[in-house]
């Protein structure tokens, strides 16, 4: 069973513009890594916020995928673009 990740991010104002190209050139990265099967990216222009909608096939994969990026920059040049840090949230899909 996977994971729903979701990754709410505070964007410095004006800067999703910026963002863009950056996004651009990393979310494939993201989607090639080992048990990563989905990410979408949704905004709000009002509240300049972001919201990254991830699948991972387990929240351990996600966890992996934050340290290989914590190790070679990316995780740093992301939040320079954020006003905080991203609020990071697993959630398991419950039959109802």
């Amino acid at each position: 069973m996977s994971v729903r990740v979701t990754l709410n991010c505070q964007v410095k104002p004006e800067q999703f513009p910026a963002l863009l190209p950056f996004l651009q050139e990393n979310l494939p990265n993201v989607r090639g890594f080992k048990g990563n099967m989905r990410v979408s990216v949704l905004f709000d222009e009002t509240n300049n916020e972001m919201l990254l909608d991830e699948e991972w096939l387990t929240a351990q994969s996600h966890q992996a995928y934050l340290g290989f990026i914590s190790d070679n920059g990316v995780l740093a040049a992301l939040s320079a673009f954020l006003s905080a840090p991203p609020v990071i949230k697993y959630f398991h899909k419950v039959e109802v």
